[in-house]
């Protein structure tokens, strides 16, 4: 390094010593050789020439000029002994000169003609490497070729397989190429290609089958009513088959009677339509059983399951699957608003349901695992609630027996359809107990409007018969026998109206509609008959009883019909037990079984006859009370008429015809009526006289109010009805026979001093009733004396009568007091 070189120092002036020069020389020829050195750096070795003593710079100039000159002199010593060799080396060059241009001609020459003549050789030599190239390179395309081609045949396979939408195998022709196929020519641009559309290629085809699940799903969820009609007119057929069966078994038993409630015959229902059982039985034979898997195609089903199973996201697949079957069947649960007035809506409602589990079963049994047992359970299970709360609410609109009878049917094809495909079914029977109840409303109201039609199309007249043959009709339709009407010559009359064979044909067509409704409810004959008995005990008990009373409250109902009605209800209460045989013929069940229901109409018919009985009653003391109205008392007159007032002699003589008509009653009735009205009659008449509003009474007055008890009195003596020991009838007046006795006689006397006695000649007059009314009489004779002004000559001619009346007036109220007290 520059920094670690040690320089000599400048030589002294000439003055110094030898040795000192000596020094300075080798001093600058170290300077020198560190200038002519063209490795190291020139600053350091000037620096030290001008930084050690003065006039150095001078000294080194002298000695750098020694220096060239001494070299000038080298080089020319150097020049001069070359010189000469120079000299001849350039002699010999020039000679050389000529003959290499020479030889260059040659050169040249032969190098044309050796072109000329390899170019043939080199174009051949150039064709058979392009050949050998081109033949390597085929050879290395051949190899790959061979390599490549499965791929793209492969790979062209999975499009055609695509195209044509079987992407099962598609999806394992994926799995071939990238497990064989595409690892041997992976280094190719179109096989990274090829690998990296599979995925794609992969979710195309979920996405597509995916796609045609919806598809299908949407195209079951709109042909889930033909698959589900389908399905329950197999049931329809497979149960009148057994049916038939059962009947051809039961040849020579009982036939039950053919019966519609609209009038039209038929024998079994056909999907809740009424059919004859001739009608369409050869199209049935011969027409194609069908089933789920011919009227749906469920391929997409499957195609999706194995597409989602191959790509290993099969549970992704059956949660969606079974999610959105959840939702269809939520979807085909809920009933149209209008559901209830046709049974067209009943039946697309079931066939609906059916379509979507017979659907589910077919899944159920055509795939491993895609819906299990448990599921389809859950979701029946879920419908069967919702089916229940659906036609309980939806059968309580209903109002029409019919209608509720075809619901009946198509309920009971709906369960034997779903129950042939492994669902329980027994809620759905469990509810038809609670449709026949409604099923039975909708009859009685239906048969209250019969009755109520029937009763007011009546005559309540008896049934007039002019030959025989009327008689066998009307016989046959009611089971009536007379042996003394028998005996009688036509023209004769029955005694019952002509609704009596009517009503009881009523119940009968009751009890065959009812009937209707417990057929294929897979219940046995003793509940079958207890139905039966049941249902026609509510028409006899509630409907039935119902119109009888109302009928017998209207007011446009006189006596006569009260009359006619009591002797109906006799003749049907003795009809009660023809319709127990009735209903006994049709069950086969014998009436001596145990637990077996009677029927109630004994007691409905009794407790009408008792309401007419007590409406004629009520009627005949009414009527009474009309008459008295027009009773038109002269209450002051001095003397009587001698004779009975008109508006009493009427009375009297509509009684007696009334009871005229009593002679069909029985024998009670009649005598209670007549009892009852003479009762009312004699009451009627006490309370006109004991009146508050009556003020006074003259004894004329007294004395025509006794001609008018007289006819009354006179009337029950005449034994108006039959079957009255002595003289019952005239006990009815008693009270106003000796209130009316104890003023005409005047025997106060002997009423107070027999008073209390059980043999007193008085003893049915009470002291207040003889006070309220002598009263009356008492002011009738003073006013009638003020009014003639002869007050005082009737206080001088009868001072000791008015002491008397005083006397009397005085003891009565004592014994009232006594009495209240």
């Amino acid at each position: 390094m520059a920094s670690d070189r040690v320089h000599a120092a400048l030589p002294n002036p000439p003055s110094q010593s030898e040795e000192e020069n000596k020094e300075e020389e080798k001093a600058f020829g170290n300077i020198f050789a560190e200038l002519e050195s063209v490795d190291l750096p020139l600053g350091t070795t000037l620096r030290s020439i001008y930084d050690d003593q003065p006039n150095a710079h001078k000294r080194f100039m002298e000695k750098l000029d020694a220096r060239i000159r001494n070299h000038d002199r080298e080089i020319e010593k150097m020049c001069n002994f070359h010189h000469q060799g120079f000299v001849d080396a350039i002699t010999e060059l020039l000679k050389v000169r000529a003959d290499s241009e020479k030889l260059m001609g040659q050169v040249t020459d032969t190098n044309r003609r050796l072109q000329e003549a390899g170019r043939e050789v080199t174009a051949q030599t150039e064709e058979v490497i392009r050949c050998r190239i081109q033949q390597r390179n085929m050879a290395i395309t051949v190899e790959k070729l061979q390599l490549c081609i499965p791929v793209l045949e492969m790979y062209s396979k999975l499009k055609e397989q695509l195209e044509s939408k079987r992407y099962y195998a598609a999806l394992k022709t994926m799995e071939q190429l990238e497990k064989v196929y595409i690892p041997r020519v992976s280094q190719y641009r179109f096989c990274q290609i090829m690998a990296e559309n599979l995925p794609r290629l992969r979710e195309e085809i979920k996405e597509i089958s995916m796609s045609d699940l919806k598809d299908f799903l949407e195209s079951i969820r709109k042909h889930s009513d033909k698959v589900g009609e389908t399905a329950m007119r197999q049931a329809q057929q497979h149960r009148t088959f057994n049916s038939a069966v059962a009947k051809q078994a039961s040849i020579g038993q009982y036939t039950k009677p053919v019966y519609s409630l609209n009038g039209r015959t038929h024998s079994h229902t056909h999907n809740g339509l009424m059919m004859d059982d001739d009608t369409g039985d050869e199209d049935e034979a011969d027409e194609e059983v069908l089933t789920a898997q011919d009227l749906v195609d469920f391929s997409p089903v499957y195609r999706c399951l194995h597409i989602y199973t191959v790509l290993g996201d099969r549970e992704t697949f059956e949660n969606y699957y079974r999610k959105q079957r959840k939702k269809q069947a939520r979807l085909v649960l809920q009933p149209q608003a209008n559901m209830h007035e046709t049974v067209e809506g009943y039946r697309r409602y079931f066939n609906q349901i059916v379509g979507f589990f017979v659907v589910e079963d077919h899944i159920l049994h055509a795939t491993q695992g895609l819906v299990t047992r448990a599921f389809t359970d859950e979701l029946w299970n879920m419908a069967l609630s919702k089916i229940i709360a659906v036609l309980r609410t939806h059968s309580s609109y209903c109002d029409d027996p019919d209608l509720v009878l075809e619901l009946k049917n198509l309920i009971v094809i709906f369960a034997d359809t779903l129950q042939g495909y492994g669902f329980s079914v027994n809620r759905l029977f469990d509810l038809l107990f609670e449709v026949r109840d409604q099923y039975n409303e909708t009859l009685l109201k239906k048969w209250a409007l019969v009755f109520r039609e029937i009763f007011e199309l009546d005559n309540y007249s008896p049934i007039p018969v002019e030959t025989e043959e009327e008689y066998k009709l009307v016989i046959s339709r009611f089971p009536f026998h007379d042996a003394e009407i028998e005996k009688q010559d036509f023209p004769k009359k029955l005694p019952m109206s002509q609704s009596v064979p009517q009503i009881y044909t009523q119940v009968k067509e009751f009890i065959y509609a009812s009937l209707k409704f417990s057929e294929s409810l897979h219940r046995s004959s003793t509940e079958i008959d207890d139905m039966l008995r049941k249902s026609t005990n509510l028409l006899l008990t509630r409907t039935l009883s119902s119109c009888l009373q109302n009928l017998i409250k209207k007011p446009h109902i006189g006596l006569t019909e009260l009359v006619q009605i009591i002797i109906n209800t006799t003749h049907l209460e003795q009809a009660c037990r023809y319709l127990e045989e009735f209903i006994t013929n049709i069950t086969n069940v014998s009436p001596e079984t145990v637990h077996t229901t009677r029927l109630y109409g004994l007691s409905t018919f009794k407790d009408a006859r008792h309401a007419a009985e007590g409406e004629i009653y009520t009627k005949l003391n009414q009527k009474i009370d009309e008459f008295i109205q027009l009773a038109d008392y002269e209450w002051g007159m001095a003397e009587s008429d001698g004779r009975a007032s008109g508006y009493l002699m009427d009375l009297i003589n509509f009684l007696r015809s009334t009871f005229q008509v009593f002679t069909h009653l029985p024998g009670k009735v009649a005598q209670t009526a007549c009892m009852s009205a003479c009762k009312h009659l004699s009451t009627s008449l006490m309370q006109m006289l004991l009146d508050t509003e009556l003020k006074q009474i003259s004894m004329g007055a007294i004395q025509q109010f006794n001609l008018d008890v007289i006819q009354c009195e006179l009337f029950a003596s005449s034994e108006p009805v039959p079957g009255f020991q002595g003289d019952t009838l005239q006990l009815a007046f008693i009270d106003l026979r000796q209130l009316l006795d104890l003023f005409m006689v005047w025997d106060w006397s002997t009423y107070l001093a027999d008073y209390g006695q059980p043999t007193s000649k008085y003893l049915r007059v009470n002291p207040a009733t003889a006070l309220a009314l002598l009263e009356k009489v008492y002011r009738g004779m003073k006013d009638t004396s003020k009014k003639n002004n002869i007050f005082s000559q009737f206080r001088k001619n009868d001072r000791d009568k008015q002491k008397l009346i005083e006397t009397v007036v005085k003891q009565l109220r004592s014994l009232v007091n006594g009495m209240s007290s």
